[in-house]
């Protein structure tokens, strides 16, 4: 589990084909600290297992699956990344719970920069946006962040100066693909919805949704 809040941005120093997947090699400072071997780390988003790590680097290796959901399968060597540990037990918890599994590939509309900050515009596949709501949670390359409105298809961003500074987001420009991880509690709501009106769910939890408007 992890936060989508940003520890650090690293850097892609190796990417190697291993037979259908890939081996990633990270340089990376902060994220190092304390990392081993089986430990979980978010990658723009995508949470993956470290299979090595050394004073200036990490490894992992990426699916044939994970390549093809994520933008990982089409990292090159200079690229910069957005990196996360997993939370531990005494963390203190901000942004939003984030999985680490990535729903999909999205597209960046439109960058609006402005001297206070970003406006950016993410057009995503038609089966994710019934998960996505005005003022909601979503994480966008592992950034939780705050969907400001919606679009025909997709949603609107705004990123303050501080985001900017620490995280690949000053990077992206219009046309790039990034990865995205809706709101898991929007989709479990949808599957109890589904056992409630099918018969087999609780009927107290599908009248309660009724009453505050959720259904």
């Amino acid at each position: 589990m992890f936060t989508g809040l940003i520890e650090e941005t690293g850097r892609v120093a190796r990417v190697v084909r291993a037979g259908d997947g890939i081996n990633l090699t990270i340089d990376a400072v902060k994220v190092l600290d304390g990392i081993e071997t089986g430990d979980s780390v978010c990658i723009n988003g995508a949470c993956q297992t470290v299979t090595a790590a050394d004073g200036s680097s990490f490894s992992v290796f990426v699916s044939a699956v994970t390549a093809s959901v994520t933008t990982l399968g089409a990292f090159t060597p200079g690229r910069r990344v957005n990196l996360e540990r997993a939370m531990t037990p005494g963390s203190r918890f901000g942004g939003h719970f984030v999985q680490g599994h990535v729903d999909g590939r999205g597209g960046i509309a439109r960058v609006d920069k402005g001297p206070a900050g970003m406006n950016v515009a993410v057009s995503v596949p038609a089966g994710l946006r019934r998960y996505i709501v005005e003022k909601g949670s979503i994480a966008v390359d592992g950034v939780s962040l705050t969907v400001v409105s919606l679009t025909g298809n997709g949603f609107t961003l705004y990123f303050i100066p501080e985001t900017l500074a620490n995280t690949i987001v000053s990077e992206w420009k219009a046309g790039d693909e990034v990865n995205i991880e809706v709101d898991v509690i929007a989709k479990y709501v949808e599957r109890m919805m589904e056992s409630g009106t099918s018969g087999g769910g609780d009927e107290s939890l599908m009248k309660k949704l009724a009453e505050e408007g959720f259904a």
